[in-house]
């Protein structure tokens, strides 16, 4: 398998999934502004996407992946199959029983996410609401995340990467033809939610139908539970829910915080998100989806110079695609935020304070997307304990950060913590890594570096003159031109970029890699 053009399909598929959330975030911002229904809506998604990422992208997916890939490469298509029937039938059953739980105790949990919320009128009973209205949305994507790993270790990952397109297209229609006749329009985006789920499933289906791995859930859960590998899954979900736990335990405290301070702020920081989670969708998401499977085939093989050799393209494909982005949200921000999300509601002061976070972000992105290579080095060889460590010492940091910067610079403080944790934890996945002579890197990294910081700092420039240059919040009043500029000035700049590394000797060839 060419792992180069895997990560082209990966990220072209996820490329048009962040332009359609683009989209989907430009349509609410223009809709509901940055207020306390956007606040009320932001927290109660939150929640079943914490719960997400525990269940199904976190702990489940660290453990399922290697132990499916394992059983795939050591044992055939039938011992795969019955492993897929009895993890799904563990799965549904406990995420349905979840959900159940969670609409019942909604306003405990919305009371713990975002205590801050009482204090704005209506706010809390929104989000209440809301949540139980999406609370079935964790079990849809947990299915969805089961299905999308399967369809990953068979070497397709252009359906599971095209598949959260539908949750945007969702979320797009029901901003523009279901919320104008809702008396609380907002609810029409808590709908999307759970539409978009089972979207995400079904477009998995005929797939999964094509390799003859549909999932079969079934009546007898203890049966299921008895299954060898679903007893090892179980067994590595512990130490890795714990260690997800980290990062979602971070979250919520960081969401309450935000709820405590000014009014919108807790939707500043969403939209800053979805910005910085573009860069990090396309090269961090994309590269750790193709990386896994084959570093955990690497390791079945017990083939340790694969392994270090996957590991090195991943980094260098990663600070090659991401430094640029880094410098793009730290210098740019003020304008992509500008043209994205003002208009409507989104106003001048919705753009500052956005910027601002957008700003911080860009300070820590390399951390934030090192972080999703390096960890899956871990999960191949069904090692979840040491990610873990680094996470709570990542949690502890963010945390202290937190205390130091959000006096200091309120939201925005929030969100250059949590850069900063990821790039400590980025740092240390590395050095153990390296110290345990799992990872060697090859020739040329001090002369790649140096190149690459010398192309970053031309861009820096470049983009700096045309985000001081021209107003762009003024430049509202000309969309259509605003809009325009942005696009050549962003053309314009990435064309620079890729000329200097060409004439520095750079050839997308060297990235090529293949394997078995």
């Amino acid at each position: 398998m060419n792992l180069f053009r895997a990560l082209l399909t990966v990220s072209g598929f996820t490329l048009l999934s962040r332009i359609t959330g683009l989209v989907r975030e430009t349509l609410i911002a223009r809709a509901f502004g940055a207020s306390q229904f956007t606040d009320a809506f932001n927290v109660a998604f939150r929640i079943p996407n914490l719960l997400r990422r525990l269940s199904a992208e976190g702990a489940f997916s660290q453990a399922f992946v290697p132990i499916l890939a394992e059983f795939k490469n050591k044992q055939g298509d039938d011992a795969t199959r019955s492993l897929v029937d009895a993890t799904a039938t563990v799965l549904t059953w406990a995420l349905v029983l979840l959900s159940l739980l969670g609409i019942v105790a909604a306003t405990g949990v919305v009371t713990v996410v975002a205590t801050g919320l009482r204090k704005e009128a209506g706010a809390f009973d929104l989000a209440v609401t809301m949540t139980r209205i999406m609370f079935p949305y964790i079990a849809l994507i947990s299915l969805t995340s089961l299905a999308a790993g399967v369809l990953n270790t068979y070497r397709n990952f252009s359906t599971p990467a095209f598949a959260p397109v539908l949750l945007n297209v969702s979320f797009i229609v029901a901003a523009l033809f279901v919320a104008p006749h809702l008396q609380q329009p907002i609810l029409a985006l808590a709908g999307a939610v759970v539409v978009g789920g089972v979207l995400q499933l079904a477009v998995q289906l005929p797939a999964l139908r094509r390799i003859g791995m549909v999932p079969r859930v079934g009546l007898n859960v203890r049966a299921a539970l008895a299954h060898v590998g679903v007893k090892r899954i179980l067994l590595k979900m512990v130490p890795a829910t714990f260690g997800v736990s980290v990062a979602q335990i971070s979250l919520i405290i960081n969401t309450n915080i935000a709820s405590r301070l000014a009014a919108g702020s807790v939707s500043w920081l969403s939209y800053a998100d979805r910005l910085m989670e573009f860069p990090t969708a396309l090269l961090g998401a994309a590269l750790g989806t193709i990386l896994l499977p084959s570093l955990s085939k690497a390791h079945a093989d017990a083939d340790p110079e694969e392994y270090s050799a996957l590991l090195d393209w991943g980094l260098r494909l990663t600070f090659l695609l991401a430094a640029p982005s880094a410098v793009a949200l730290f210098v740019f921000a003020t304008p992509l935020t500008a043209v994205l999300f003002n208009y409507g509601r989104f106003d001048n002061v919705d753009v500052v304070m956005v910027s601002h976070a957008l700003t911080a972000y860009g300070v820590s992105l390399l951390g934030l997307i090192v972080v999703k290579i390096l960890a899956p080095a871990f999960y191949a060889k069904q090692d979840i304990l040491t990610p873990v460590k680094c996470a709570v010492t990542a949690l502890i940091v963010t945390q202290a950060s937190n205390a130091l910067l959000v006096p200091r610079m309120a939201h925005a403080g929030l969100a250059l913590s949590i850069g900063i944790g990821a790039c400590l934890n980025g740092l240390m996945l590395f050095t153990i890594l390296y110290r345990r002579g799992v990872y060697r890197p090859s020739s040329g990294w001090l002369l790649f570096f140096a190149q690459l910081v010398g192309a970053c700092l031309v861009l820096a420039g470049v983009m700096s003159w045309f985000a001081t240059t021209f107003d762009w919040v003024a430049l509202g009043q000309q969309p259509l031109a605003r809009i325009a500029l942005l696009g050549a000035s962003v053309l314009l700049s990435a064309l620079i970029y890729f000329a200097l590394l060409y004439a520095m000797g750079f050839r997308h060839t060297d990235f090529r890699r293949r394997t078995s």
